[in-house]
């Protein structure tokens, strides 16, 4: 039976992990002649878990990443809404997909040890460097070739990652379908419009929006399934010496092939000139096509994507309100703007989302 649902937020201990057990655990699990220098803390992100950097004496490894789970056996139940057949797992789905992509030779952090009664996860270190904070300094051709190195880790979840389907690995048993996109909708509906504006819509708007909405969950889940990492963006890739490595892959799905392309390209944390990112869509579409993968058609990919866009960018605003109201972490509110920017881009593109454009804008200040 299909389900959607969300995990509700839990409660993250204030405390740092007890040095010395982590100590013995990194002599006993990772090799006895290490021994723990110093353990910092990390900045997070919109989870619960915290982050901290083992440094190490007597390595290789020189550090490594100290992964903190809301509850020893926390993390089991994705903290996004998920659709799929119900199947029970006996592992974190965190490390459930790990097996998978490192099997398949995705560039992920190795995972040295899982502590389970603590709730400690000691996985390899790709140093601070996201692919967003490179985008600061980066000239044009450094820019360039880092997103093409995402787009072929893309390329490879689509393909190596995806076929044959592994059915172990509890990606392959959630999908995107109507109801988990019609849910990310109505999340932003939420959030984004009626929790933002302090007042519920019009019955007549909501009913033509939701309307509209389901067109484009239609068309989404109508197109072949694919591995999607479901947060393929630029705060998730490390940018570690040459290669570039993916992390927070833990709530992938199958879905649409556009859905980890547009969150890659239409960033809410990098706003991409739209000269590259039709470069880099050809190159997608290029790289796919190696691979026995052809649009014929490109203008339908292209539409395709932005509609995808749509889709992803109002979920992300929705969500950025969510986590400011409910989790009380404001700091992904100013990204808003970028989001729903490109919303209103790709809904001025299209004539046919003229009825969504007219009933949507007047609630939402930056579509106007």
């Amino acid at each position: 039976m299909s389900k959607v649902h969300s995990a509700p937020p839990t409660p993250v201990s204030p405390l740092p992990p007890e040095s010395s057990h982590v100590a013995r655990t990194i002599q006993t699990y990772l090799a006895p002649g290490l021994t723990v220098r110093e353990i910092r803390p990390l900045a997070g992100d919109a989870s619960n878990r915290r982050y901290y950097r083992v440094v190490l004496d007597g390595g290789p490894p020189h550090s490594v990443i100290l992964m903190q789970l809301a509850q020893a056996e926390g993390f089991k139940q994705s903290e996004e809404a998920v659709s799929g057949t119900s199947r029970e797992i006996d592992e974190l789905p965190f490390v459930n997909v790990l097996s998978h992509l490192a099997k398949t030779n995705i560039p992920v952090p190795t995972l040295h040890y899982y502590d389970v009664e603590a709730g400690l996860l000691y996985l390899e270190d790709l140093g601070d460097m996201t692919l967003a904070e490179m985008t600061r300094t980066a000239d044009s051709t450094a820019l360039e070739t880092r997103y093409r190195q995402a787009i072929d880790i893309l390329v490879r979840l689509q393909s190596e990652a995806t076929m044959p389907p592994n059915g172990t690995c509890i990606a392959f048993h959630r999908r995107f379908d109507v109801p988990l996109l019609m849910w990310e909708f109505d999340h932003f509906l939420e959030y984004g419009v009626v929790a933002r504006r302090g007042k519920p819509m019009c019955s007549d708007d909501w009913i033509v929006i939701r309307q509209e909405f389901e067109r484009i969950a239609d068309l989404l889940a109508d197109q072949p399934r694919v591995f999607v990492h479901r947060d393929y963006h630029s705060r998730n890739l490390m940018v570690d010496g040459e290669r570039v490595g993916v992390i927070d892959f833990q709530d992938a799905l199958m879905g649409p092939a556009t859905y980890d392309l547009a969150s890659l390209l239409r960033d809410a944390y990098v706003e991409l000139d739209e000269s590259l990112v039709e470069e880099l869509v050809d190159y997608y579409l290029d790289q796919m096509a190696a691979r026995r993968v052809v649009w014929a058609n490109r203008a339908s990919f292209r539409r395709l994507f932005d509609f995808t866009s749509i889709q992803r960018n109002l979920k992300a605003a929705g969500r950025f309100v969510y986590i400011d109201r409910v989790k009380h972490n404001p700091k992904f509110l100013s990204d808003i703007p970028r989001v729903l920017g490109y919303v209103k881009q790709n809904l001025q593109k299209y004539s046919e989302l003229e009825t969504l454009r007219r009933h949507l804008t007047p609630y939402v200040p930056e579509l106007q």
